[in-house]
């Protein structure tokens, strides 16, 4: 019986590795005004930029009901899994972690809650350690291992075009949104332990891009790296810029969706990677 490996809709992993591991995807809502809609169940990444141009109501986001993950746990207990390895969005910037783990003290069988610290695709890649422990038969114990080792060597970076946003949804703090915005910076933002913190300031949005895949290129081995973009119109151009990073599993490329667009907005461009482990 192998382990399930479930997460929430956060971690922006593309459709084709949600299906090719069988990851269980417990959605967070998307609220506009009084309507509220599934993440990737009723309003897909494409969408949420469609609306956020038309619709007068700013975005916000809603950890699922404690039902959903229990309902994903139960699912897997009927396809006769062994256990539920679950990881969720750092649980400093959301409720999600908190829901997991009262739905994980009422499941029928074991479940361990791993709170990967980070967000979109820095979540998504330890989601993919685990899947892929549990793919080769790991154990319980082990495919949290496995997830543990990848959230203490993961870095996750980010380039946005305004800090308001982040500002709205009570992620950063309203002077720093004022002086970014004064001043026309395009700052770089970094999940550090858990929370989003301002890495630093670039003047030129074309700087920041390029001081962006400078952190990636010069960060050594890498296991894993992923590349994120948030309706960026010059993500293609960025995929440019770290085409020359390697890492020993092939790199994720994907859709900030609406959860983590609605906090980063439109144009954001996100990095993730995990470094080679000592002695690998």
């Amino acid at each position: 019986m192998s382990v399930r490996v479930v997460c929430d809709t956060a971690c922006d992993l593309p459709d084709e590795l949600v299906e090719e591991f069988g990851i269980s995807l417990v959605p967070l809502h998307v609220r506009f005004g009084s309507t509220e809609l599934v993440d990737r169940e009723e309003l897909s990444a494409k969408e949420f930029w469609r609306r956020c141009e038309v619709d007068k109501e700013f975005p916000e986001t809603a950890a699922p009901a404690p039902g959903a993950f229990q309902e994903a746990f139960e699912a897997a207990a009927r396809a006769g899994s062994s256990g539920v390895l679950c990881v969720t969005l750092s649980s400093k910037l959301s409720a999600t972690h908190a829901v997991a783990c009262q739905a994980a003290q009422a499941a029928g069988l074991a479940v361990k809650v791993i709170d990967s610290r980070s967000v979109t695709l820095g979540e998504g890649l330890v989601v993919l350690a685990a899947a892929e422990a549990a793919a080769g038969g790991a154990d319980l114990e082990a495919v949290a291992a496995e997830a543990l080792s990848a959230r203490d060597r993961l870095f996750v970076y980010g380039t946005i075009d305004t800090l308001e946003n982040l500002r709205r949804g009570g992620r950063i703090g309203g002077a720093a949104a004022a002086v970014g915005a004064l001043l026309s910076i395009k700052p770089v933002i970094e999940v550090r332990d858990g929370a989003v913190e301002e890495e630093s300031k670039q003047r030129t949005r074309s700087k920041s891009l390029r001081y962006l895949a400078s952190k990636v290129l010069s960060a050594g081995p890498l296991e894993r790296f992923g590349v994120v973009g948030a309706d960026a119109e010059d993500f293609d151009e960025f995929l440019g810029l770290v085409a020359g990073v390697r890492a020993s599993r092939p790199t994720v490329v994907g859709d900030i969706g609406p959860v983590i667009g609605a906090h980063a907005g439109r144009g954001a461009i996100g990095v993730a990677f995990v470094t080679e482990a000592v002695g690998s």
